[in-house]
């Protein structure tokens, strides 16, 4: 059947399962725009290319499908970089395609010409570039494998605006199959005496690859070989934190025990993430602890210090060809794990944070106690975000989005994308006041397409992460770090949402119920006192974002 490049580009996708696109429209990709008009893809325009990207990296992470975004060349894709950074850094499965000029154009500073290859080389597993109509499918096909294969990441793939709308009689390539693998007899028996002889061995989780399924059998795994599990950051979601191998997690904001926690281990089993720098203090925390690497990733980006074995296995695959827990734990009784799961419980204790404004400890305790177990979180970057991430819990994989890498401006797009994707659950952003105008604009598309996002926004008229900097470095010194903030409430409501703002500890709970009954996307908008940088434990090096 012969149809133009475009069309096929689409079907294809279709037949990966993709079920939303995230867009801003370009003139580069008209044919690709054509073709979604009749397709059962879900077509999600967004105001912001940055925007777009962050909905697609809440895709990727919230389902088993890479996530899409497409933008124009030039300008566009210039905007949609930093959710490649992220997407890259965060190991994240998506697809980005970008118009582009004809191909007589190029090389001649044609109007928004550029250089796809230079600009997203270093920070994507592949850049490709359609030159041949009758590649589009195979192209689009070898794209979405590559994103979900190995290390999860971003591929980029350019579009000549000319070549999408070439007839080809190219059929819909079948669907690329994903490597299978199995931990080798050997490898197992070797973890299997490491973890039967240790006794203080951890388990450290994260990663995109894990469902439910997975979680479940890590959880009862973990608990039966007496094991306790930590979270990478902003990996939190991997396991129930209602299973009693739940330890905590590692990174910023993380309690002083948690780090003691690693350096105390005698064992570390990483699986689906790295000892990288954030978790590992800066390459400095456990580095000559002996080690097994759980990861497809064959090169083990990112990690740091001792391996002593590496699975290329993803987890579910690992935690079903493992021995049953009871078998591994050896002469270790119930100490270790018990102690570690009793101080992370220790940490979540809420208490006065102090100052004016909203006490964040009650607030965030409201919170909790309000969500229903499936919610899902979204947090932005900054301090601001340490509340959420001490005080709200998760209770199954995919439930969690936030970035890795500390790009701003992902909390609002990752929850609208969150509340398209699942409606009915309860889905809630933590920003700080900073992070949320980064990309507020894309509350109009929750409107457009039925989301109904909760908004939580910390506003403490500053850059909080940067000043904690400035307090240590630059004493008495504050510049370029105050902001002046409008009412985000009234804001909302002008776009016809439910908005609040708050700046006691009292309103806040009935302001929350409201907002939560409301049935409209909302923004609560909490004043709170710019000497609190964080909840007890302080990140012990404040989180840095772009």
């Amino acid at each position: 059947m012969t149809t133009s490049a475009g069309h096929l580009i689409v079907k294809t996708l279709e037949s990966h399962g993709v079920s939303r696109v995230y867009a801003v429209p370009g003139e580069s990709y008209l044919d690709v725009l054509d073709g979604l008009h009749d397709s059962t893809i879900h077509t999600v325009v967004t105001r912001h290319e940055g925007g777009a990207g962050f909905m697609a990296l809440a895709e990727g992470r919230l389902s088993s499908t890479p996530g899409i975004a497409m933008v124009t060349r030039g300008p566009g894709a210039a905007n949609a970089m930093i959710a490649i950074h992220t997407a890259w850094q965060d190991a994240t499965a998506m697809v980005l395609f970008v118009g582009l000029i004809p191909l007589a154009d190029r090389g001649r500073d044609s109007f928004q010409e550029f250089s796809l290859e230079g600009w997203f080389s270093t920070t994507a597993k592949a850049v490709y570039v359609l030159d041949d109509e009758h590649q589009a499918g195979d192209l689009v096909a070898r794209a979405m494998r590559l994103a979900s294969t190995g290390r999860p990441g971003p591929v980029v793939v350019g579009l000549p605006e000319d070549v999408l709308v070439r007839l080809t009689d190219s059929p819909v390539p079948a669907v690329l199959p994903l490597p299978e693998a199995a931990p080798s007899t050997a490898a197992l028996q070797k973890l299997s005496m490491m973890l039967s002889t240790a006794q203080r061995p951890a388990i450290i989780v994260g990663g995109d690859g894990w469902d439910a399924d997975s979680s479940a059998a890590l959880a009862q795994f973990a608990v039966d070989a007496h094991i306790p599990v930590l979270a990478d950051w902003r990996a939190y979601d991997v396991i129930d934190h209602d299973s009693p191998a739940y330890a905590g997690w590692l990174g910023y904001g993380r309690a002083e025990r948690t780090v003691a926690a690693l350096n105390d281990a005698d064992f570390l089993v990483f699986i689906g993430c790295t000892r990288s720098d954030v978790l590992s203090e800066g390459y400095k925390a456990a580095l000559d602890t002996p080690t097994v690497v759980v990861s497809l990733d064959a090169e083990l980006v990112g990690h740091a210090g001792r391996i002593d074995a590496q699975l290329c296995v993803g987890p579910a695959e690992f935690l079903a060809a493992l021995p049953s827990g009871d078998t591994l734990r050896g002469t270790r009784g119930t100490e270790w794990i018990q102690r570690l799961r009793t101080e992370q419980l220790g940490f979540t204790t809420p208490g006065p944070d102090g100052g004016t404004g909203v006490d964040l400890g009650i607030a965030f305790e409201a919170l909790e106690a309000a969500l229903d177990q499936d919610r899902i979180i979204t947090y932005g970057a900054g301090n601001a975000t340490l509340w959420g991430h001490r005080y709200l819990s998760h209770h199954g994989p995919r439930s969690l989005v936030g970035p890795r890498n500390g790009a701003m401006g992902i909390s609002v797009p990752a929850a609208v994308a969150a509340s398209i994707m699942h409606p009915g659950r309860h889905v809630v952003a933590i920003c700080g006041d900073g992070d949320f105008f980064m990309n507020a604009q894309e509350l109009s598309v929750a409107f457009a397409h039925g989301g109904t996002p909760l908004i939580i926004v910390i506003d403490n008229g500053i850059f909080g992460t940067i000043v904690a900097h400035q307090q240590q470095h630059y004493p008495q010194r504050p510049s370029g770090t105050s902001m002046e903030n409008p009412n985000f409430a009234e804001w909302i409501r002008a776009f016809g949402g439910h908005g609040e703002f708050v700046e006691s500890t009292e309103d806040f709970a009935a302001a929350l119920d409201r907002a939560m009954a409301s049935g409209l996307p909302a923004v609560l908008h909490l004043k709170t006192d710019p000497t609190t940088m964080g909840p007890g434990t302080v990140a012990h090096r404040a989180e840095v974002s772009a």
